[in-house]
């Protein structure tokens, strides 16, 4: 088998070292073939951005892109998957003979936007990475007269990463259940094999005071905006305890309506962040004794409520990320060092809870700009036409990290094992 050859490899799987580099070669072929097709699904996406929940157009794209692959029906498409704007596409391998249950590998993609400003954390390009390295792992295996064990490539369309956590109602649906492997990835302003994003818990305070006129007699009021400033001053007072790696930032959303009524309702919502689920509890119970505290001293009610899920923090998978690091280096990726990716500034995302249940990668990835996400100027790099050959540099990194799932099963079991201790150390 030479590069560009579609020929199997003869034997039906890889018999050396070489012949896997030449496999991997053919998944990068397959990239670079669909390259026009992926670009299109990026900009769809991208042009017509939609909130958590109600990616409605992103999900047609996504599902029309599957079932229009060739040939027709080669990948078995359910629409709806368990969510209204989730899916899952699956492709398996014709055969093999030496495992009683196929592989099951998944790509992940998201495809939700920000409001106000659009695909600012590039998520249209997490559904392109998603798409295009399936599309590399069905091209590659394809090429092959036969395979030392059978597998499934699956892709999942995962809603809602922004808000509501969209991969954790799948996780209690089933929808992880079966796989083996997941890999995604996320844009950035750097490449970084892991970034340590955290656990995360929000929260919304509301406050129930007494309205009165604020002139006339004011003495008859529960002012619900003292106990909200209260509150927030509270949270700035305890930062001077907080650890440094802990977070807490929020906002006050309602204030009152009118200066001369004293407010009779208030409503806060906060975000708090810590490095493990081990800690977040310990945090979240410094901060709602301090919203318990603000509604003691107006004399208001306060009503704290969690949000629909907590984000927990993302599970290091160390054999996994140095194999996606020695293929992308292959490809011309220059990766932060590992002291930069453990010390780097970091998010929350409900991939930390599919690391908990299947061993994974997210590694994030350069897009050709130094904007900063969640700002218009990273959406427009998210949608530039310079952003794609990064994206689909680092689609084949992942493919060619999954072929070597494949045909190296001291490399799974590695992973595996990696991903038991993890769990064992995070157990909250």
């Amino acid at each position: 088998m030479r590069p560009g050859e579609e020929r199997p490899v003869e034997g039906g799987a890889c018999a050396s070292v070489s012949d896997l580099e030449l496999l991997k070669l053919r998944a990068a072929e397959c990239i670079d073939a669909a390259a026009e097709r992926l670009g299109a699904l990026s900009r769809a996406i991208w042009s017509e951005p939609e909130l958590a929940y109600e990616e409605h157009h992103a999900h047609g794209v996504l599902t029309r892109f599957f079932q229009s692959e060739t040939p027709a029906g080669s990948w078995a498409v359910q629409p709806h998957y368990q969510l209204a704007t989730a899916f899952r596409a699956e492709w398996g391998s014709p055969g093999g003979w030496a495992a009683p249950r196929p592989l099951h590998l998944g790509f992940l993609c998201e495809y939700d936007a920000l409001p106000g400003i659009g695909h600012a954390c590039g998520h249209n390009l997490i559904a392109e990475v998603g798409a295009a390295a399936a599309l590399g792992m069905k091209g590659a295996l394809e090429s092959l007269a036969g395979l030392p064990l059978p597998v499934k490539v699956i892709v999942l369309g995962t809603p809602a990463e922004e808000d509501g956590g969209g991969k954790i109602d799948l996780i209690e649906a089933g929808a992880f259940k079966n796989l083996d492997v997941v890999f995604m990835a996320h844009p950035s302003q750097e490449n970084a094999a892991y970034l340590p994003d955290v656990a995360e818990h929000d929260v919304t305070v509301k406050y129930y005071g007494k309205a009165s006129h604020a002139a006339a007699y004011p003495w008859e009021g529960l002012n619900a905006l003292d106990a909200a400033v209260l509150a927030y001053n509270n949270l700035s007072v305890l930062r001077q305890q907080l650890k440094p790696t802990w977070r807490v930032h929020g906002i006050i959303k309602n204030g009152g309506v009118k200066p001369n009524i004293i407010p009779s309702y208030s409503e806060l919502i906060y975000y708090f962040r810590a490095p493990s689920m081990k800690e977040l509890p310990v945090l979240t119970k410094k901060a709602e004794d301090c919203f318990r505290a603000a509604a003691l001293a107006t004399g208001c009610t306060v009503e704290i409520n969690g949000g629909a899920h907590d984000y927990y923090n993302v599970l290091p998978n160390k054999s996994l990320w140095k194999a996606y690091v020695e293929n992308g280096k292959k490809l011309g990726i220059d990766f932060i060092s590992e002291d930069a990716m453990f010390s780097g500034p970091s998010g929350s995302t409900d991939f930390g809870n599919v690391s908990f249940v299947v061993p994974g990668i997210h590694p994030y990835f350069y897009i050709g700009s130094n904007a900063l996400n969640h700002t218009e100027q990273y959406t427009e790099a998210a949608g530039s036409q310079e952003a794609q050959f990064y994206t689909l540099r680092t689609a084949k990194a992942l493919a060619m990290t999954a072929l070597d799932v494949i045909f190296k099963p001291e490399l799974l079991e590695r992973i595996r094992e990696d991903f038991r201790l993890k769990l064992e150390e995070e157990k909250f």
